[in-house]
């Protein structure tokens, strides 16, 4: 497949294999949820990633025990290049994933606070550097410290609490806004502002300044926002609009069903997105800067530039060890592959996770959505730029090449 030149649309019940280079325009029509998609005058172009590898590479991955049902997408140069559901949605059911299969996107979700939070700041209504006492939220710190530590600082995660401070209390039911009030009575890691040490309850302050000086929800503001000008229609927050969608992925763990909880739809702007993995793609298409005139590229830069160092993403593993300047701009991360600077976020709550990886300047990344607590896809990224590099494959996934039995 590298090399070739590509003018065909492939369409199966769960596999759209976008072979093309969009309208005459250089545009990719709308994808809708037909059984076909038309592409009027597609256009020849050059794929520099070997799709059949991927997808078999994804087979295999679907052979192992702990994994129930993933979506994928690729978008190479800027185009919507592979799109596919592999698996089930409910192994009791055994109805399968789709392009359509609505997942939740957990921490992926912080780069939709962070990038309303700036656009937001764009139009004068937010400031990233006033301190969030200011903005009389529910956030208090040791010492009185959110007099001083800024909307970013937020974003950022810098505020100098102990990592996931308090999350324990939120997965036991525990009120978010009481919560943000008991973290006064912490122990620092370190001094407010100048180290990263990841948040869900505390970054969810930022969804209460959204709410007033919007005036209104921060799920509607991210809504008028963010999600109809991209034209995310799947796209929503909260558990009611996972549950009503009419194929969603139920979670589970290691094959067995995970009870869906509502704990981190408590905390919003930390982890309360859901989406089928179009919509993920057309929000990665967007932090790539393929819709300007919603997300201009200065907003981009706000969002993604490094702002503070951070520890090797993965842990100490294969894929932890050849990222490299690992760091976190504003609810975003980015660090360097094979001379390229990456950027993403991934994102896990009980029965789900969800990652996205991008090439800023070459425009080519993979987002992904599952409904189990493998790890395994988290390193199939490596993969697929390791393929639109040119590079020597590298197992990073460790799958046997034979089928788990």
């Amino acid at each position: 497949m590298r090399g070739m030149m590509m003018a065909a649309l492939l369409v199966g019940s769960a596999f759209l294999y976008i072979q093309h280079g969009g309208q005459a325009d250089g545009s990719r029509p709308a994808l809708s949820k037909a059984a076909t998609i038309p592409i009027p005058e597609a256009q020849p172009w050059r794929s520099a990633i070997d799709y059949d590898a991927l997808d078999g590479r994804l087979r295999l991955l679907m052979t192992q025990r702990e994994m129930t049902g993933l979506a994928i997408a690729v978008v190479e140069d800027g185009k919507l290049a592979f799109v596919r559901g592999y698996g089930v949605t409910s192994r009791e059911t055994g109805q399968p994933v789709t392009e359509h299969t609505v997942f939740r996107w957990a921490s992926l979700s912080k780069g939709v606070a962070a990038t309303l939070a700036a656009k937001l700041a764009e139009e004068g209504k937010l400031d990233l550097n006033r301190a969030v006492a200011s903005y009389g939220t529910s956030l208090r710190l040791p010492d009185g410290a959110e007099r001083l530590v800024r909307v970013s600082d937020i974003l950022s995660h810098r505020l100098g609490l102990a990592k996931n401070s308090y999350d324990g209390r939120l997965e036991g039911g525990g009120d978010p806004v009481e919560i943000r009030h008991e973290l006064a009575g912490v122990t620092l890691v370190c001094p407010p502002g100048t180290c990263h040490s990841y948040q869900n309850i505390a970054y969810d302050t930022v969804g209460e300044i959204i709410g007033k000086v919007a005036g209104h929800s921060y799920a509607a503001e991210a809504k008028a926002q963010l999600f109809e000008p991209l034209g995310m229609t799947s796209a929503s927050i909260g558990m009611a609009d996972l549950t009503c969608s009419s194929s969603w992925a139920r979670p589970y763990r290691n094959g067995y069903p995970v009870k869906l909880t509502n704990a981190y739809y408590r905390v919003p702007a930390a982890a309360g997105v859901n989406s089928n993995i179009l919509d993920m793609a057309r929000w990665m298409e967007a932090q790539m800067g393929e819709a300007p005139k919603v997300l201009p590229p200065a907003l981009l830069k706000e969002i993604h530039d490094p702002r503070v160092k951070t520890l090797a993403p993965y842990g100490r593993t294969a894929v932890g060890r050849a990222l490299h300047d690992p760091a976190y701009g504003l609810g975003w991360r980015s660090f360097t592959y094979a001379a390229h600077r990456l950027v993403g976020h991934s994102g896990a709550v009980a029965g789900y996770r969800s990652t996205m990886m991008f090439d800023p300047a070459t425009r080519t990344g993979i987002a992904m959505l599952w409904n189990s607590e493998s790890s395994k896809p988290f390193r199939a990224q490596l993969e697929l730029f390791d393929l639109y590099y040119g590079l020597p494959a590298t197992n990073w996934m460790e799958m046997d090449e034979e089928p788990a039995g």
